[in-house]
């Protein structure tokens, strides 16, 4: 059943006739995917973004359809050569080819359905191919019948989001690792160059610049325990229950084979839900994942911000350090350059904290027995973790890896600060130091020559109780990742 259309490009295409529950509809001849479809390529034309354009969620979701396979046929709920045909064409979508056949927008509604039957077209016209047959031939192998045997869209999407998720995880987590790394590196070339701590943007007392940028490090791995911790909540699936997590049209021995074989594919450390009907409404997986990828961004956000401040001036700010040179900062100021690095950064952490709030939303929308709303909880997130895998990349080798630090400037701070004076309490007293810090600052002054003048402390003494060096390892820092 082929004939001529025209499609709204103008251009003429062979096409084949697909039925379904509303009626007719022409294929291009030349695709896999089916007459669901077309109809959501039709139906959501609204982001411009393809679930194809989330590789992870297309590799994801071709594994969890052979894995269900193999357990079907394991059952016995289909033959051996549909079920062969069928996990080649999972296997082939796995390793990226026909990626351009997931056409449907990520803003689709149906909690994911148009995405799975997408799935089992594909698979299913693939399989018939490898089986001898045209595509089309539903009545060797059908999309529902055949490729979603035992299934819904309602246990199998989720499934395979947050095994997208998982698969996301990792790169974001070697990014994070290897950011982490360099901050250490940093840290270590500075554990003896004294500068001022602030607090509240006002002088504090001395620390070094490798205990600053130690601080970065250890927040970064304490989001990749956080990332750790998710993985579990991830690979607790809901294979089986079907539509509402009451396991209806499904055999009651394909939940255990599909969790089974799934966790052998993947060597993940996947468990069924213990309650499939709550699992089916349970969308804290995404919440708990949200959670680390937010508190990334603030981190991110935080050494971004940090060193902006440090690298401001040269004149008229902290002067600190200077990051990277990349471009010039101004179309009217010569010479100006910009911390435009770090500035992007802060930009990607703003995108994140939109990503957060929007997923949210849509886990707090579920109604009854089901969310409808993976599809953007799926798509904010693989979006928002790509984004900050890309922004540490480039924080990391365009910025961070080429910072200079100006020592002499940060010994300068912090043997002029006043605060120093928080040293001489122990000796002569708060309101005598809080004298001594006040003359300083009117005189202009250090805290070291005032003492002198009006203390019965020893010059040695003064010198070793207002040594900034000693100031800064009062709990034995060193800033050595290896001695935390």
């Amino acid at each position: 059943m082929s004939e001529q259309t025209a499609f709204p490009h103008g251009t003429q295409t062979t096409t084949r006739v697909e039925h379904d529950c509303i009626g007719t509809l022409e294929v291009p001849s030349d695709v896999y995917w089916g007459i669901h479809t077309q109809r959501a390529i039709s139906n959501f034309p609204v982001s411009g973004i393809t679930d194809g354009q989330h590789p992870e969620l297309i590799r994801a979701y071709a594994t969890v359809k052979r894995a269900c396979a193999i357990a079907n046929e394991e059952l016995g709920l289909i033959d051996h050569d549909k079920a062969e045909a069928i996990r080649q064409a999972c296997h082939e979508i796995e390793l990226g080819k026909l990626a351009d056949q997931f056409p449907v927008d990520v803003m689709q509604g149906g909690a994911g359905t148009s995405a799975n039957m997408n799935m089992n077209e594909v698979i299913a016209n693939r399989a018939l191919e490898i089986a001898g047959h045209q595509r089309g031939d539903y009545a060797y192998i059908h999309p529902n019948d055949d490729v979603n045997e035992s299934q819904s869209t309602n246990d199998t999407y989720p499934a395979a989001c947050k095994l997208a998720l998982i698969d996301a995880i990792g790169p974001l987590a070697e990014a994070t690792k290897k950011l982490a790394k360099a901050f250490h590196d940093l840290a270590d070339k500075h554990i003896n160059d004294v500068t001022i701590g602030r607090t509240q943007l006002q002088d504090a007392v001395p620390m070094t610049y490798g205990q600053e940028f130690h601080a970065f490090a250890t927040l970064l791995k304490s989001d990749l325990a956080a990332f750790d911790r998710v993985v579990p909540l991830l690979a607790q699936l809901n294979l089986g229950a079907t539509a509402i997590g009451t396991g209806i049209c499904a055999d009651l021995r394909f939940r255990q084979s599909a969790t089974t074989h799934l966790a052998n594919i993947t060597g993940l450390p996947i468990t069924a839900a213990p309650d499939p009907v709550a699992a089916m409404t349970d969308m804290g997986a995404y919440v708990a994942t949200s959670a680390p990828v937010k508190s990334l961004a603030v981190h991110l956000k935080k050494a971004a911000d940090d060193l902006r401040l440090l690298n401001s001036g040269p004149r008229c700010g902290f002067n600190d350090l200077n990051v990277p040179a990349r471009q010039a900062g101004s179309s009217i100021m010569p010479a100006k350059v910009n911390p435009v690095i770090p500035e992007c950064v802060n930009q990607c952490c703003f995108s994140i904290f939109g990503m957060d709030v929007t997923v949210n939303w849509a886990v707090a929308e579920g109604q009854l027995q089901l969310n409808a709303f993976d599809p953007l909880m799926v798509h904010e997130l693989l979006t928002g973790m790509k984004l900050l895998t890309n922004a540490m990349t480039i924080f990391r080798t365009n910025c961070v890896e080429g910072i200079e630090i100006h020592t002499e400037i940060g010994r300068d701070y912090a043997q002029s600060s006043p605060s120093i004076a928080a040293a001489l309490n122990h000796y002569i007293g708060y309101e005598k130091a809080a004298d001594i810090a006040a003359e300083a600052v009117r005189t202009g002054r250090t805290v070291r020559e005032v003492a002198g003048e009006r203390t019965d402390l020893p010059a040695e003494q003064l010198d070793e109780i207002l040594d900034p060096i000693r100031l800064s390892r009062g709990l034995g820092q060193t800033c050595r990742e290896h001695q935390q």
